[in-house]
């Protein structure tokens, strides 16, 4: 990723504008709401706060279409959901996080070609992984 993301500290309601902006890419106002009201129980105005919020944490930005806008997103579900993965995860110790990868593997739906693709990866980072990762949490290591 080449920058940060301006602002990723974003609620769940959030979260869902977004999601449908994503799989809509640009998109009017109505359309957005349309999506919304059919899986949540919200007003349009409360539509409407939300969107602004993330316009003003710089995730979405707006253009006028006539006497309607037009919401895009300013950042990818990708190079968000990188950004806080790689947040989340450098919290925690660096010895536990292969772990917990392993755990949430368990749970995720993948597809083939998913799978395929992390093999790939895997094996690459097989040929330099040490044989095992020190814990960076204390300043002597005995995690």
């Amino acid at each position: 990723m080449t920058e940060k993301i301006k602002e990723h500290n974003i609620s769940e309601a959030e979260w869902e504008v977004m999601r449908i902006v994503w799989t809509l890419g640009a998109t009017h106002t109505g359309d957005i709401i349309k999506q919304l009201q059919a899986k949540k129980d919200w007003s349009e105005s409360t539509i409407k706060t939300l969107m602004g919020r993330l316009v003003k944490k710089g995730l979405l930005k707006t253009r006028k279409d006539g006497r309607r806008f037009v919401y895009t997103a300013t950042v990818t579900e990708n190079q968000m959901m990188v950004q806080v993965t790689t947040e989340m995860m450098s919290h925690m110790c660096d010895m536990h996080k292969g772990q917990m990868l392993i755990e949430i593997l368990h749970g995720m739906p993948l597809s083939q070609d998913d799978i395929a693709i992390m093999e790939q990866e895997l094996a690459q980072k097989a040929k330099t992984a040490p044989k095992m990762v020190d814990c960076n949490c204390l300043s002597v290591h005995d995690c």
